[in-house]
């Protein structure tokens, strides 16, 4: 299969090709820049020139394609509704190419369920949840499965892990260098789904491959961390101190970070486990912070 893959070059998207390209598969990589070039390049993937807000290049990149994985999208935490709105404007030129073909196309979103509660791939997506920014596209991905596309929708817990992570565990490692102390809201007894990078880009294969059209995916390695075992465990790799900050207090500890410190996101890949016999074989996020890769410092 020839896959066209955006974000292909980012710290998922790159695992994603990896795994691809071991499999057999050809990539046809996104890059908007020289440094993408090269990396696609050098792992042995094919380039094609675009961005997200170059909607021609997506459908001529989706045209060229047996098959779509759509992972870029522009992380840009003070306007997310903007950035949610770039999304579905990609998966509509994208989805407009692949109608009546039969074609793979799975969408990467987040866990669009209810905080608080254990959240199911049969759960739609809940236009309160952290991830709203992203509602749109779910919805849009999965009318496509009407119109002749074998439409999949991945979505990925707060934590995709591994060395070379880029996400929220550095970002909180970072608050907890530079303040001294290992923060966590409350008691930090609200949870954190994660997932290996490498095990959630073995599912994005997996859903290429096979997943059947119109289903939500979950790649959820651990259903729900402690937030006070995160915070514990990067006391333990610094060196510092862990503290509770009052909930009214965690916008101005952590910044816009604090939303994120706050909520209590678990939830289940069981069905998605039995629907393409995924299993999760990498180490999951306390282990993997444990490892000491995360506190390593150029």
């Amino acid at each position: 299969m020839r896959v066209f893959v955006t974000g292909a070059t980012g710290f998922v998207g790159s695992a994603v090709t990896r795994e691809l390209l071991d499999a057999g598969h050809e990539v046809l990589g996104l890059a908007r820049s020289d440094r993408s070039v090269e990396a696609l390049k050098s792992a042995g993937a094919e380039v094609h020139r675009g961005d997200l807000n170059d909607l021609d290049s997506l459908r001529r990149g989706a045209e060229a394609a047996d098959g779509v994985a759509h992972l870029a999208f522009i992380h840009d935490f003070t306007n997310l509704t903007s950035s949610g709105e770039a999304d579905l404007r990609a998966i509509e030129a994208i989805g407009s190419v692949l109608e009546g073909t039969g074609k793979p196309f799975v969408v990467t979103s987040g866990l669009l369920t209810a905080p608080g509660r254990l959240g199911t791939e049969e759960d739609p997506a809940d236009p309160d949840s952290p991830a709203k920014h992203r509602h749109a596209s779910e919805f849009a991905t999965l009318a496509l499965a009407e119109r002749g596309v074998r439409s999949a929708v991945l979505r990925l817990p707060p934590s995709v892990h591994g060395e070379g992570d880029i996400g929220f565990v550095p970002m909180f490692i970072d608050f907890a260098r530079d303040k001294g102390v290992s923060a966590m809201v409350g008691d930090g007894s609200n949870h954190w789904a994660a997932v290996h990078r490498l095990d959630a880009a073995r599912l994005f294969r997996l859903a290429l491959e096979a997943a059947p059209a119109g289903v939500r995916l979950h790649a959820i390695g651990d259903e729900g961390v402690p937030f006070r075992e995160i915070a514990e465990t990067v006391g333990r790799g610094l060196g510092v101190p862990v503290a509770s900050v009052a909930p009214e207090e965690a916008m101005d500890h952590f910044g816009w970070l604090g939303r994120f410190a706050s909520i209590d996101m678990r939830a289940s890949g069981t069905l998605t486990r039995k629907l393409l016999d995924w299993q999760p074989e990498h180490p999951a996020l306390i282990p993997d912070l444990e490892a000491g890769h995360y506190f390593r410092t150029a």
